[in-house]
């Protein structure tokens, strides 16, 4: 047990906020949550990634007498959560699979003793009855339920654990409970609520937008050099997230920004558990890393200085897309969510749709979830609207921060188009794929167009003043409308959707936004952290910072976050206590760390003077 740890001296939460976690002020709701759970109301809370959803619980456990149950899915994150409430001076610990026997019995003597303020438990361990046991036996303050979106059935992050925890409600009944996520439609809300907060609970809803984020969607043209001169141009030397369909996709695409000089790692279930676990710790411990990842990576990552999420396929819902892209900017620093997709992409996930095994209901969701992607994917105003609409959030638009704001697309009206493709899908069986279509609407002479008749059909040809790409663009916004369907045999074959009727008849007019193609050329960019990366004053803090956090084990975020040390640069502080009014510098960061920083900027400041001299 850290014997500096501090004691809260106050039961006032901003005290503890500004004295403890060196912040000045909370942010959105997280003081009316904290109340309420002082209180002892349970609490079911969605907020942004980056939000600061942990000082919800955190400030509340320092505050209530007895410890704090943090049930958290992912021994990563906890062990990261659990390091950097040390390296503030709180009372916690981890209590799971990973501890050596000793190291177990340590942490059950504390528990017992009343020792800490947080202990950290994963679903599975928690439901055991060795452990209920032992919680009975202790004064407890509350218990926080993290990513509780884990106990919806039906999103990518389902954890079957989490369907158990209504056993905290039974067995511990006055004690209060904090459901916490940082993304969940209506449904998933009721589940939550359902599941987990039974007996009630009050609802605190923090606005979904991400100011820091900028937003950039574009079409594949080569897309792994479009991500590579994403990368070179924007985000050389930053870490970053590159997601992708398939493991095989993430692999190769680690191997190609390797071999063009960059630092990539790939992570996805088909890796052992050994080498996940290594290329995980690589990108939380060091600085500029890629992970090339299927969606097994993520959940719960506390990593905060990720500067990109890159979507090399379509994600398979808003929702996941919203979570992952969550996973960039958690320090409020500039950050980017760069995407690139294509027709086939679309064909790919409704296929998938088409062909599961869920009942009616649950394929009609999970289609109109994907139809949100879509539309946001295709929308030609400011994407914020569309993004957070989905979340029962309004937005003004003109955002200023995202593709469509800062270069607005070109529009068109494709009506005629629209029905000379959907009358020429119908026309040739409604089972043939983009390429033969396309052949057919411009009058090409192939093998399969002489094979099946088609031209002779009244639609060959009649598409020749448009090129081949616009044809592209055409049928890959139908898809996305729903005016096309692929077809059930699963061979890309495509079929008439339920709504074109009335554009078929010309009883509705269609406006759809004309392509460009995103350049694959390297170009300077200003990048996206707004601190001089190259300056003396950075490049010396952040040495010391990793050399620090190697010596004590942790993350380097651990020690200071880039905000952190960018405010410090900022205001150059000369003394403890300009350093103590820094954001992010708490009193057991000012204790631990003040002499070495200052001394840090003070030789900094000597090597300018020499060098001017």
């Amino acid at each position: 047990m850290d014997q500096a740890a501090i004691a809260p001296t106050s039961s006032d939460p901003l005290d503890i906020l500004q004295r403890v976690f060196g912040y000045e002020r909370f942010r959105g709701r997280q003081r009316e949550i904290i109340d309420a759970l002082i209180a002892g109301d349970n609490a079911l809370v969605l907020m942004p990634t980056g939000g600061g959803k942990s000082l919800c619980y955190q400030i509340p456990a320092m505050i209530r007498s007895g410890t704090a149950v943090v049930v958290s899915p992912l021994i990563a994150l906890m062990r990261d959560q659990v390091e950097a409430l040390k390296h503030h001076g709180v009372n916690a610990a981890v209590l799971n699979s990973s501890l050596d026997p000793a190291s177990r019995r340590q942490v059950e003597e504390d528990l017992a003793v009343g020792r800490l303020d947080l202990i950290y438990i994963a679903p599975e361990s928690l439901l055991r009855e060795t452990t209920l046991r032992m919680l009975d036996s202790i004064s407890l303050c509350l218990f926080a339920i993290d990513e509780a979106h884990c106990v919806s059935q039906w999103g990518h992050d389902f954890r079957p654990e989490y369907l158990k925890l209504d056993v905290l409600a039974e067995r511990f009944p006055r004690v209060p409970r904090i459901a916490l996520t940082a993304t969940a439609d209506d449904r998933t809300r009721i589940e939550i609520g359902k599941r987990l907060l039974a007996d009630g609970a009050r609802t605190f809803i923090d606005s979904f937008d991400r100011p820091n984020l900028r937003y950039r969607v574009g079409l594949k043209n080569n897309p792994r050099q479009q991500l590579l001169a994403f990368v070179q141009n924007e985000h050389r030397g930053h870490s970053g997230i590159v997601y992708c369909f398939s493991r095989k996709r993430a692999e190769d695409t680690a191997a190609w920004l390797e071999a063009n000089g960059l630092t990539a790692l790939p992570y996805h279930a088909g890796l052992n558990a050994e080498q996940r676990q290594h290329h995980q710790d690589r990108f939380i411990s060091e600085d500029g890393i890629i992970i090339c990842a299927t969606v097994a990576f993520g959940m719960g990552i506390d990593k905060p200085d990720v500067r990109f999420v890159a979507h090399l396929d379509l994600p398979k819902s808003i929702e996941a897309y919203y979570q992952e892209t969550g996973r960039a900017g958690r320090d409020g620093l500039p950050a980017d969510a760069w995407m690139v997709y294509g027709l086939s992409d679309i064909m790919q996930i409704r296929q998938l749709l088409a062909q599961s095994s869920a009942d009616d209901r649950q394929q009609r969701l999970e289609r109109e979830r994907l139809e949100a992607l879509l539309a946001y994917c295709e929308a030609a105003g400011c994407r914020r609207p569309v993004l957070l609409n989905y979340f029962e959030e309004q937005h003004a638009g003109d955002c200023g921060h995202c593709d469509n704001c800062l270069d607005p697309p070109e529009t068109w009206d494709a009506t005629e188009a629209a029905r000379m493709a959907l009358s020429c899908v119908y026309r040739t069986g409604q089972r043939f794929g983009a390429t033969h279509v396309i052949d057919v609407l411009l009058g090409k002479t192939t093998d399969k167009i002489r094979q099946f008749g088609h031209d002779r059909l009244s639609t060959y040809g009649i598409g020749a003043e448009l090129d081949k790409k616009t044809w592209h663009s055409v049928l890959r916004q139908l898809l996305a409308l729903g005016y096309l369907q692929p077809h059930p045999d699963g061979h890309g074959g495509m079929q008439l959707g339920a709504d074109c009727r009335a554009l078929l008849r010309g009883e509705k007019q269609l406006v759809l936004r004309r392509d460009t193609i995103p350049a694959t050329r390297q170009r300077k960019t200003r990048p996206t952290v707004e601190v001089d990366t190259e300056s003396p004053s950075w490049q010396a803090l952040r040495e010391w910072r990793l050399m620090t956090a190697r010596e004590e084990e942790v993350p380097p975020y651990v020690i200071f976050h880039d905000a952190t040390l960018a405010a410090i640069i900022d205001a150059w502080p000369e003394t403890l206590e300009e350093l103590a009014e820094i954001s992010g510098v708490g009193r057991h960061k000012l204790d631990k760390y003040g002499e070495e920083v200052l001394t840090v900027l003070a030789g900094v400041e000597k090597a300018g003077d020499t060098a001017k001299g």
